[in-house]
């Protein structure tokens, strides 16, 4: 699948057992690990040795990568949950990367726009996403492109995302 509205912007799938888009998918999630944004160190050693064949090796990950003529310069991860209430798949997207020099050209929307295309192939009812409080960039993208904050019941709040790391 490829999709673009320039000439240089090319948006596709991943394809985890081509070298250039593995070694494409790392580049730009080490950009995103070593940003504030993604807590602001390198991936690890044993993460670049072993993400690729990792995500190839489950069916329910995919990748989207951007780039600008040949340089990559986005990237989405995505990987199928499963939603109970809808008896379902559910697509929760779990990375999104686009370097700074490419912020502000709506490659992130046109990234999700894949995404979405991919998990309603699949199927899926919804995607889902975890952002920080404090990124407005990205909670104005996916803003934009229509997540929003759910509450199953209003007068219980709306859903958080929590971590207990293992």
């Amino acid at each position: 699948m490829t999709t673009s509205s320039t000439p240089a912007l090319r948006i596709l799938r991943a394809d985890y057992a081509n070298p250039t888009h593995a070694r494409d998918l790392l580049s730009l999630l080490d950009a995103y690990a070593r940003d504030p944004a993604g807590g602001g160190m390198p991936l690890s050693a044993y993460a670049r040795e072993h993400l690729v064949r990792a995500l190839a090796a489950r069916a329910d990950a995919f990748s989207v990568l951007a780039y600008d003529g040949d340089a990559p310069v986005g990237l989405v991860n995505a990987f199928e949950g499963f939603s109970t209430f809808a008896a379902r798949p559910l697509v929760n997207v779990h990375d999104v990367v686009v370097l700074a020099s490419h912020r502000g050209q709506r490659i992130g929307e046109r990234m999700l726009e894949a995404v979405e295309r991919i998990a309603r192939e699949r199927g899926a009812c919804k995607l889902t996403l975890e952002v920080l409080s404090g990124n407005q960039a990205a909670r104005r993208l996916y803003a934009r492109v229509g997540f929003a904050p759910y509450a199953l019941d209003p007068a219980l709040g709306t859903a958080e995302f929590l971590q207990k790391k293992l």
